[in-house]
């Protein structure tokens, strides 16, 4: 098949002629266009078919014989080994093919090695590795994850993270390129590991994971002095099949398996093992030292006829570089084109800043991205996949195998990925959006079988599904605008979370947008403190010193964190629900919990040192327990079951709540405070601050002196920010508001007034009950400042 050059219009000449060989070679595919070549390849029949000639014309045997059926397949194995040197350039003096399963057992092996050595090992790696790479750790004496070039190179030369010794030495780990998006590392890192500028001795090796890069383009290995040490990668990558992997060892780093004390068939010449334990190895090689068993003699021999076919239809790894990288740009553009009619984009593309889709040695030939809607809300992955499916579109979702790139690229943070995980979150389920982020993303790879109708067509299939040629209106009206809510009369003076039920509060942040679910605000009243006998959560009627326990809501940790006020001891503990901190399931019954008269399954703290901090300061035995939003809630707003004794709207909804008393949200007014406290002063009583009604918001009015007392009583709904929340029902009150949230003493005030200025049917109200009333966001949030419009 002719192969042109890249140069000029690519689409007439070598993409013309693999259009021609995907008529003759890919009959399988039918009318599917296959965008995941990075995961797996693809292969013509002609190659099965020569492949088929070679078995039934040749008998091979195991080659641990001296019989010519074994002695040609050991021919026909070193002739694999030195034709895949041969296609990386590499001297098979200097360099020797170890074959594997999978690129995976290439690194296993490499790491295996490595702690055997005295001492065990450090290890490094970049955040763009592969899960199999990461895994490496695991064996390591110390590791450090590398979190961007400029760390790596920072590490590269000064190595300040990991504490060297003479005998423990240092394995770098990273990929040739990201199977995430495709982007390409720089390959000098290894000749900076050999060749460090500071001039010390230190013993530091290199593994690359090769195996994204070469499905699509060349290596060169001819210089050992700069070439990487441990190479990995996958033929079935490369060719589509045989089911394949190999581990390329630069000879002078093949003493660190030295110390690898498994053996297994073919590995020893001499094994003892009566009256005396003994074995020689054998050491004519490092593959004869390290390939254990039989080796998977028909894949070794079918590369032949890979290597071959791929040769003939494609030319070169250069010439497939060239022509999918051409690709590759293609579709970026066109994907970075598409918008909505209000402008927004559809495709949100992750790549790096080093990342130039016009320059083959930055970018390899991935585009990975997610997908928003006109008012950018993410769309599912999922649901992306269902759908290309039926339209035999065959790419990749989820996570990738990539946890240090998505993370980075998806600004997730660790707790954040522990917090999804413990509310059920798994690579390739429906549940992708959490927190209103994308767990993971979509990747499209191109491979020598790509074509420009291929990335035409999903381009095509991104437009016709995923871009909103007009703006559809908002789902739920009315929906205020930004200048009205600007203008209205009243505002969000604070938002306050009360993450321990009936301990403190915490002020969230002024400019900080806020989640808000169906349960409240995000992590409102997910713990409670149980006592230790009744198992009846703990409130301030009894224990008025939890209003002295302070909670703190530490996101860039990931940690809540208690402290009890006037003392500098503080406990944390993670706000994923880590199952290192709860009794294992089975092993321990968990005891029942109690809240406002529902039994609930909170999950009970086993810390000693937790538990023992909150019955200390209490002076009560209690545990911290956990009700988090994630799991089924059995809760549901008492708000509607009240009798409709003040103005406001009850419906016959069940809405969600976790270990709140009555409702979701709890509103206050500020002027409304106001009146209150004029009405107490007036008989001589003290203020009362706006924390002892425990609102989660407070609302106040924009123009001083021109107050509206009460006026939520009258309001059916409101709207903060782009949010709507419907009022469910005033508050009912109790004495709790009678304890100071400083000092944690009892008074008369406000209750005392209350009873005498907001009392109907025998019942005290102040405040009222809401709910989140619409989701007009993937991820509804409120914020300190918002405007406010009640109905």
């Amino acid at each position: 098949m002719p192969v042109c050059s890249m140069e000029g219009n690519t689409s007439c000449g070598y993409n013309r002629a693999v259009e021609d060989m995907r008529r003759r070679e890919y009959p399988m595919l039918g009318g599917s266009i296959y965008l995941d070549h990075a995961g797996t390849a693809l292969y013509p029949k002609s190659l099965i078919e020569r492949f088929s000639a070679d078995l039934i014309s040749n008998l091979y045997g195991n080659p641990h014989s001296a019989s010519h059926p074994s002695q040609l397949s050991a021919r026909r194995i070193d002739d694999a080994r030195l034709r895949l040197l041969q296609m990386f350039h590499a001297d098979p003096e200097d360099f020797d093919v170890v074959f594997v399963a999978n690129t995976t057992a290439g690194v296993k092996l490499v790491a295996e090695a490595f702690r055997e050595q005295p001492g065990g090992f450090s290890y490094a790696y970049h955040k763009d590795c592969h899960t199999s790479l990461v895994g490496v750790r695991e064996v390591a004496r110390e590791h450090i994850c590398l979190a961007s070039d400029d760390d790596a190179n920072e590490w590269l030369q000064h190595e300040q993270h990991l504490k060297i010794t003479a005998s423990s030495p240092v394995l770098f780990a990273y990929p040739a390129q990201s199977n995430m998006n495709g982007r390409r590392l720089p390959l000098d890192w290894c000749k900076m590991v050999r060749f460090p500028t500071r001039g010390d001795s230190r013993a530091a090796f290199t593994l690359l994971d090769a195996a994204a890069l070469l499905s699509t383009s060349p290596l060169d290995l001819s210089n050992p002095e700069t070439a990487p040490d441990f190479t990995v990668l996958s033929l079935y990558k490369i060719f589509g099949f045989p089911d394949l992997g190999a581990l390329v060892i630069r000879k002078a780093a093949g003493h660190i398996f030295g110390k690898r004390r498994y053996f297994g068939g073919g590995t020893v010449d001499m094994v003892v093992c009566l009256k005396e334990q003994w074995h020689a190895k054998k050491t004519e090689s490092l593959h004869d030292q390290l390939e254990d068993g039989t080796l998977p003699i028909h894949n070794i021999l079918a590369l032949h006829s890979a290597m071959d076919v791929q040769r003939e239809l494609f030319g070169s790894l250069e010439q497939i570089s060239r022509h999918t990288a051409f690709l590759a740009k293609r579709l970026y553009e066109g994907l970075s084109a598409l918008r909505h009619a209000n402008g927004s984009l559809v495709c949100e593309l992750y790549t790096n800043r080093s990342s130039d889709y016009g320059d083959p040695s930055k970018q390899g030939p991935i585009v990975a991205f997610n997908i928003r809607n006109s008012l950018g809300v993410w769309t599912s992955n999922f649901e992306v996949e269902k759908l290309a499916s039926v339209k035999n579109i065959h790419l990749r979702t989820g996570g990738l195998c990539n946890p240090g790139g998505i993370a980075s690229s998806l600004s997730l943070s660790p707790w954040e990925m522990k917090q999804n995980f413990s509310a059920g979150q798994r690579c390739g389920n429906e549940n992708d959006i959490m927190g209103g982020k994308p767990t993971g993303m979509i990747r499209v790879s191109l491979g020598a079988s790509s074509t420009v109708d291929d990335v035409d067509a999903f381009v095509g299939f991104v437009q016709e599904f995923f871009l909103e040629t007009s703006v559809a209106p908002m789902p739920r009206s009315p929906v205020v605008d930004e200048v009205s809510l600007r203008t209205s009369p009243f505002f969000v003076e604070s938002l306050t979370v009360y993450p321990i039920k009936s301990c403190a509060g915490w002020k969230v942040p002024s400019g900080v947008a806020w989640e808000v679910r169906e349960e409240g605000l995000v992590w409102d009243r997910e713990w409670c403190l149980v006592h230790q006998g009744t198992g009846a959560a703990l409130s301030q009627k009894r224990y008025p010193k939890m209003a002295l326990l302070r909670p703190t809501i530490d996101l860039e940790q990931g940690c809540l964190r208690v402290r009890y006020a006037g003392s500098s001891d503080e406990i944390s503990v993670p706000l994923s629900a880590d199952p290192s901190y709860f009794p294992e399931a089975g092993q321990v019954k968990q005891p029942t919990t109690r809240v406002c008269g529902d039994v609930v399954s909170a999950q009970r703290y086993s810390s000693a040192r937790i538990n023992g901090f909150f019955s200390q300061v209490l002076g009560v035995g209690c545990q911290l327990a956990r009700f988090p939003a994630a799991g089924a809630s059995a809760r549901h707003s008492k708000a509607h079951l009240q009798q409709r004794q003040m103005p406001g709207a009850f419906p016959e909804v069940e809405r969600p709540i976790l270990l709140s008393n009555e409702s979701p949200i709890l509103i206050v007014s500020r002027s409304s405070l106001n009146r209150l406290n004029e009405q107490i002063k007036a008989h001589g009583g003290k203020a009362a601050a706006a924390e002892v009604f425990r609102a989660n918001i407070v609302l106040a009015e924009r123009a001083p002196g021109r107050e509206q007392a009460y006026a939520e009583d009258g309001w059916h709904g409101v709207q903060i920010g782009q949010q709507q929340l419907e009022l469910l029902g005033a508050c009912r009150r109790c004495q709790m508001v009678c304890i100071d949230q400083q000092t944690a003493r009892r008074d008369e005030e406000p209750f005392v007034t209350l009873a005498k200025t907001r009392r109907i049917a025998g019942k005290v109200f102040f405040g009222q009950h809401a709910c989140l009333a619409s989701r007009l966001a993937q991820h509804p949030t409120i914020a300190v400042g918002d405007g406010v419009i009640g109905r």
